[in-house]
């Protein structure tokens, strides 16, 4: 197997009053300044031109640089040998095992996790809200849950990789079936969070 993947291609953007925001503000605190199409309060010069400047820059970007910019895509090469499909399952494990590693020391944020798929002390902590997430806020252990996945999902590639002898390393039966439940656990939620595997 042979696979080469380039970087994902990008657009010129201008965040001239994106960043200004986040710095002074955080990423989800911004004041609101419009409500229903009334002004609630003044915008402040230093953000308003910010903001105008921004909308402008942006334009002038999408009507140049990036008619050239969007056209182009991502390189991918990937050459499969007939060895690479008689065990596929732990052929992708190597693959797969380093990506989750990587996302976990990476990420910059969390999907909701629903509480059935994580132990009950990573449920919200009494007095916080039973919800995935409301209006933009998350409970103390809102992260930790997607945390907790990733390491069962790191876990279970990490014994079809690497420790594929899950039969030979435990001698009791019931410690065995336990093993199974958490890789084939691992697998499940890696199956259930795919498209939240972003970074």
């Amino acid at each position: 197997m042979k696979v080469n993947i380039g970087p994902y291609p990008n657009r010129a953007i201008c965040n001239l009053h994106t960043n200004y925001m986040n710095k002074k503000y955080g990423y989800v605190d911004w004041p609101e300044y419009k409500q229903k199409g009334l002004r609630v309060k003044a915008q402040p010069f230093a953000e308003a031109w910010r903001e105008q400047a921004e909308d402008i820059i942006q334009s002038i970007y999408n009507c140049t640089i990036n008619l050239f910019l969007d056209r182009r895509v991502q390189k991918v090469k990937v050459h499969i040998d007939k060895w690479d499909t008689w065990s596929m399952d732990h052929t992708l494990a190597h693959i797969v095992l380093p990506m989750l590693i990587q996302l976990k020391e990476t990420k910059h944020g969390a999907p909701a996790v629903e509480f059935k798929d994580v132990p009950e002390e990573l449920h919200p902590p009494e007095g916080q809200t039973s919800k995935l997430y409301t209006h933009g806020k998350t409970d103390d252990n809102y992260y930790k849950r997607w945390d907790w996945v990733l390491d069962e999902m790191i876990y279970a590639f990490d014994c079809k990789a690497n420790k594929d002898d899950v039969w030979v390393r435990l001698e009791d039966i019931e410690e065995i079936k336990k093993e199974q439940q958490r890789i084939s656990n691992g697998f499940r939620l890696f199956g259930k969070y795919y498209e939240n595997l972003w970074d």
